[in-house]
């Protein structure tokens, strides 16, 4: 009888180690990188203007009066000044246009910044010697969600900013974050697209998704560990934890 608890513990013991030994290919990210190649189309990322975005556009010259036309500043808060003002933001809207000073309304939705600084700057010509024409997009961001220590919205100042580097600034995920099924939500040209992202596999580095476009958001899936301590409880982790060490000190007892 004695022989057969020891062996019917050891075996349960056995059993148990397994089931709380995680496996490294489920929490490792981007496993076998060596060799792995960059697609140049992933590095040269431009982010596209999207209806809703709003849009910084500075145009200066070397004769500052005639690219003053060109300038809409808020209404002054401090004084009548327009050194004191902040310039306007341009909303891209419904038709993917901005109505622009003077030029009226331009067409912006479906480009990438570039491509509307060279057209911008190439419309004044005709009106300012030598334009310079900037532009930004000052609500570029992104929202993570789910097992993440930092879950929320970031806003993304340069307009540039990998899959992971937004995971970063959400503190990374939880342990209990499933990093083979991140979903990514995104949205363009009126049409949502949901794809599923997989962290450990070193092909991420050439997916046309590394590089995350103004309002994606991601979410990262509770893995089945966390879903069912959600059911039974918080502290049920702890709670097994224990019961794993008393029975393995009544084995080792037993045993000897």
């Amino acid at each position: 009888m004695r022989n057969k608890i020891k062996k019917y513990l050891a075996i349960f013991l056995l059993a148990n180690l397994f089931v709380n030994c995680g496996s490294t290919e489920k929490v490792v990210y981007f496993q076998e990188v060596e060799g792995i190649k960059i697609d140049d189309k992933v590095v040269n990322f431009e982010p596209i203007i999207q209806v809703g975005d709003l849009l910084a556009i500075n145009v200066s010259a070397v004769d500052g009066a005639a690219a003053l036309p060109f300038n809409l500043y808020e209404t002054p808060t401090v004084s009548n000044s327009v050194a004191a003002a902040d310039p306007i933001k341009y909303l891209v809207n419904a038709e993917g246009e901005i109505n622009f000073p003077v030029l009226g309304k331009l067409k912006v939705a479906g480009f990438t910044t570039n491509k509307v600084t060279d057209n911008l700057t190439e419309t004044l010509k005709p009106y300012i010697n030598d334009p310079i024409v900037n532009i930004r997009i000052t609500n570029f961001k992104v929202t993570v969600l789910g097992q993440v220590n930092s879950p929320g919205t970031y806003t993304i100042p340069n307009e540039r900013v990998t899959i992971l580097e937004a995971i970063g600034l959400a503190g990374d995920l939880e342990i209990h974050g499933k990093r083979k099924n991140v979903l990514l939500i995104r949205e363009q040209n009126g049409k949502r697209t949901a794809v599923t992202i997989d962290l450990t596999n070193k092909e991420l580095f050439a997916s046309p998704y590394f590089y995350l476009s103004q309002n994606d958001v991601l979410y990262i899936e509770p893995n089945k560990v966390q879903v069912n301590a959600s059911a039974v409880g918080a502290n049920t982790g702890v709670i097994l934890s224990g019961i794993s060490i008393v029975l393995s000190v009544i084995t080792i007892f037993l045993i000897n």
